[in-house]
């Protein structure tokens, strides 16, 4: 798994530096007003992690309200039991919670056209190296776009009520 650390922590790096938040990214994360707590549950092997999570970094550093805590998913205490995706403890995941602690919504482990795409992919039998590399090259073209759209829909639904 130390290949996968490092090649993580080089992306993430990348993107921490390189990454660009939005506009309406920043915009919907500003009228932010009542506090919430974003759980970010992830582990530095995870490849998806590497792409996702620089940015949701970036949008929490934009709001006054928003109080980040990141879990590693194979700690005690991560709560990944009670978020499973199709059965599996799939990351990173995104957990925004209100200030009463109740859940408003999740989020992960990927971008839905990530999710598709890997799902098209393995279903016509490709191998994992070819998912792999084809999932890289989807991350690095969109640069954070889709994940940023789809956090900012669903942030937009609690910010409206």
């Amino acid at each position: 798994m130390l290949h996968y650390v490092e090649l993580n922590k080089s992306r993430h790096d990348r993107w921490m530096k390189k990454g660009e938040l939005l506009p309406e990214t920043i915009d919907i994360i500003k009228t932010i007003r009542k506090p919430l707590t974003w759980i970010l549950i992830t582990e530095p092997w995870c490849g998806d992690a590497a792409h996702s999570v620089p940015f949701i970094l970036k949008m929490a550093e934009q709001s006054r309200t928003v109080n980040l805590e990141l879990r590693l998913r194979d700690s005690e205490g991560s709560e990944i039991e009670r978020y499973l995706t199709n059965g599996a403890k799939a990351i990173p995941l995104l957990i925004v919670r209100n200030e009463f602690g109740e859940d408003l919504f999740t989020w992960g482990p990927r971008p839905d056209e990530a999710r598709l795409l890997r799902q098209r992919l393995t279903e016509h039998g490709s191998d994992p190296d070819t998912v792999k590399i084809t999932l890289q090259k989807w991350y690095n073209l969109d640069q954070g776009r889709t994940l940023q759209k789809e956090l900012t829909e669903r942030l937009q639904e609690y910010v409206m009520k």
